[in-house]
């Protein structure tokens, strides 16, 4: 026993000394756009290449526009190696949810102001300030389970944030869910909603719960979250980084804030 504790006690501390710290240089992450000009459809590789056609590129006199829907990316990175002019680059942020669908569509050029958007429901009142438990529920993304799980390992450590993952929905604050949400997970999913008590968050974890990505649109019904209940977060990515999840759980229950959630 003396023997295990001295070893132990000579242990470097594991846990990252740095909250949300941007992926290692070479890692592959989600894509994001610069204001580097486009070819436009004399190229259209990005477009081309992208299995779930979260890339859209329109042109108009002089200018090429570029549209990329993170909510519908599998960061398989064909764009980033495919594009010539690195409009599309590789994006090491680890700070990646939002608290909205429509923010997860990234423009390569200024877009007009958007019509002012109504307040965001909060249905926790800022209550959430020092714990949280959250039942998390998956419909068939192991990747993004195995990262849901790392986020409480030593080296992310999510219990520090007062982050507490629990068996019922009973006990449980936050429903978490990854994976596309098929027919056959429409029901389950809503009774383990509807045994949560008041007030309830919901957050959408990679880009199948979003949007369904390669599976949307199938005869599975396997569209994501959206359809069936109202998200309060979304966390891109297939699977999204540890980092990520852990800052999606922050935002929707509004233990931190961005210029985004400022904003609205």
């Amino acid at each position: 026993m003396l023997t295990a504790l001295l070893h132990a006690a000579k242990q470097r501390n594991a846990t990252d000394a740095v909250d949300f710290p941007d992926l290692p240089e070479g890692a592959g992450g989600l894509p994001r756009l610069t204001s580097e000009p486009c070819l436009g459809a004399g190229c259209g590789v990005c477009a081309s290449v992208c299995p779930t056609g979260a890339i859209q590129v329109s042109e108009s006199p002089g200018d090429a526009h570029v549209t990329l829907d993170r909510g519908l990316c599998i960061t398989c990175g064909a764009c980033i190696a495919g594009c010539p002019t690195h409009t599309i680059v590789n994006e090491r942020s680890t700070r990646t949810a939002v608290v909205r669908r429509e923010h997860l569509v990234l423009h390569n050029r200024p877009q007009e102001p958007a019509a002012t958007l109504a307040p965001r429901d909060d249905p926790g009142q800022g209550i959430f300030g020092r714990s949280v438990e959250v039942r998390a529920v998956s419909t068939g993304c192991n990747a993004t389970d195995l990262e849901v799980a790392a986020t409480t390992n030593a080296i992310f450590d999510c219990s520090r944030f007062g982050i507490q993952f629990v068996a019922s929905p009973r006990f449980a604050d936050v429903l978490l869910v990854t994976g596309p949400v098929g027919r056959a997970m429409h029901n389950p999913l809503l009774r383990c909603y509807e045994a949560m008590a008041d007030p309830r968050i919901v957050i959408a974890v990679g880009t199948c719960a979003i949007s369904g990505g390669v599976h949307r649109g199938g005869y599975a019904d396997a569209n994501g979250l959206t359809p069936h209940l109202d998200v309060h977060a979304f966390v891109p990515g297939c699977p999204p980084h540890p980092w990520s999840i852990i800052h999606g759980l922050l935002l929707a229950t509004r233990r931190i804030s961005d210029s985004r959630i400022l904003a609205i």
